[in-house]
């Protein structure tokens, strides 16, 4: 069954002009350029607390402060992002996104300032209140659902076996409030697959697919450069690519399990196909909760990737800086991507644009 949401893959594609601009600029090594070339994507961390301390947590290096971003500072940074040609930005980061006060009424800002949103949260801190203004403005919500059971739940997400059960049912609430206003926000959810729960996989599809959820995503670990935990970093997933097949049954015309077969396929050649960076500093970017802005989240906290911070210089001005000009000549003269992370986010993306960076024989017989 097709990826519908191109999940295993990447939509840079569906993007050709900022492309276009990109090529240009970079083939003239023009920064006055370049420097004008915005991200498509932002993801944002409003809050840097988190309610759950997850196995598998990437971010845990950053300490889950309990700070948040400030309600007026963030709605104008996403004001002058889309004035700027910032298309989406995606709630999540270091913490627990709905922990943050306001956020429904910052994603219905967001809307009217012509940026689309989407959220990343465990869905445990739902306030049924919110749910209206959240379902109305979002494109998708995503919920980190990584167990079939309230027990492997509690020992995954190191949290109380009653939130699987919260989780559930504000699902539930969810779905209802969707189905009911002929609401376009689609609704999934998300497994990290670990030896810990890949025995709760198809429990687990059946109650997306039976409580009326969009899809299930089935990915891979990745091991983050700076994570404290290093319990997942050798797992096999050879040994786990049989679980598509049995994933499949699941799927209807109105359900689908995103098996991320050609993601996990890469933690087997353990090598990209690329030598070069081209993402950082362009197509994407990332907002930490203390207000920094970063061109690459596996580098969070590396002065080399930090522009600058919305508390001081507006999002336009951070992104046109000398410091993202370093940080963009660091990239390409320095940055060795042997270090960086496997099956960074950005991954499919570099796939695409280091082709493009790379004419071949016969490319003009299309």
């Amino acid at each position: 069954m097709p990826d519908k949401y191109s999940i295993d893959s990447h939509k840079l594609i569906l993007h050709p002009t900022r492309v276009a601009d990109w090529l240009r600029a970079k083939d003239k090594n023009d920064w006055e350029l370049l420097k004008k070339i915005y991200p498509i994507y932002v993801e944002i961390s409003p809050f840097g607390g988190c309610n759950h301390r997850c196995t598998f947590c990437a971010l845990d290096y950053m300490g889950y402060k309990n700070i948040s971003l400030e309600y007026e500072t963030l709605k104008n940074t996403i004001t002058n992002m889309g004035e700027n040609g910032v298309k989406s930005v995606m709630f999540a980061g270091e913490g627990e996104p709905l922990l943050f006060k306001n956020l429904d009424k910052i994603c219905e800002h967001a809307s009217k300032v012509g940026v689309d949103t989407a959220i990343t949260t465990n869905f445990v801190p739902l306030k049924k209140q919110n749910i209206e203004l959240l379902m109305e403005n979002c494109s998708w919500i995503k919920v980190s659902l990584n167990a079939g059971s309230a027990e492997n739940y509690a020992q995954v997400h190191r949290a109380k076996a009653r939130d699987f059960d919260t989780v559930i049912s504000n699902l539930k609430t969810a779905i209802a409030h969707k189905r009911a206003n002929n609401l376009k926000c689609t609704l999934g959810a998300q497994m990290v697959l670990l030896p810990d729960n890949m025995h709760e996989a198809e429990t687990l599809a059946k109650i997306c697919k039976d409580i009326g959820l969009d899809y299930l995503v089935i990915k891979p670990y990745s091991q983050h450069l700076s994570s404290i935990t290093t319990k997942y970093e050798s797992v096999d997933y050879t040994k786990m690519f049989d679980l598509e097949k049995k994933l499949a049954k699941y799927n209807t015309n109105s359900f689908q399990v995103v098996f991320r077969a050609n993601t996990m396929q890469k933690f087997v050649t353990k090598k990209q196909p690329y030598t070069k960076c081209h993402s950082t500093p362009f197509f994407w970017g990332y907002i930490a909760a203390d207000g920094k802005v970063f061109g690459c989240s596996a580098y969070l906290g590396k002065d080399e990737f930090c522009y600058g911070n919305i508390y001081d210089n507006s999002f336009n001005e951070i992104w046109e800086s000398d410091e993202r000009k370093k940080s963009y000549e660091f990239v390409r003269d320095k940055l060795d991507i042997k270090d960086c992370r496997i099956n960074c986010r950005m991954d499919e993306v570099n796939r695409y644009l280091f082709r493009l960076s790379e004419p071949q024989d016969h490319d003009n017989f299309i």
